[in-house]
């Protein structure tokens, strides 16, 4: 079996896409139209095989509300780095970062508060 993707409920599919492209660097794949006021976007890397993210906004429901226990996670080759260009973008750090004996990582809020984590294995 093969884990496909993550689905994200967004408020504002063009937000949340600049969000995913401008500083994770995804492309987006796919957007389409998926019911009456339902749209969706996938972004990935554009390799073949690889797990997406799906952003869904549903102008039918627009109560976005995502759990504090939840995150997706992104390899980095620098936390520093990227913590510099999250700076850059005035975007706060909501957590981190922490290092441990093998990893740093630290964690931002997406425009739908859904916890983004940067993790650089050392």
């Amino acid at each position: 079996m093969k884990f496909l993707w993550t689905t994200i409920y967004v408020k504002n599919l063009d937000e949340s896409i600049a969000f995913y492209s401008e500083l994770l660097e995804l492309k987006m794949t796919k957007r389409f139209p998926a019911g009456p006021g339902i749209e969706i976007a996938f972004m990935g890397n554009g390799v073949s095989d690889e797990t997406l993210v799906e952003l869904l906004a549903d102008s039918n429901n627009t109560q976005v509300k995502h759990s504090e226990f939840i995150s997706i996670g992104f390899a980095v080759d620098s936390v520093d780095t990227m913590i510099n260009k999250i700076k850059s973008k005035n975007i706060p750090v909501h957590s981190g970062p922490i290092e441990t004996p093998g990893s740093k990582f630290f964690t931002v809020k997406d425009p739908n508060g859904l916890n983004v984590q940067f993790f650089q294995q050392k």
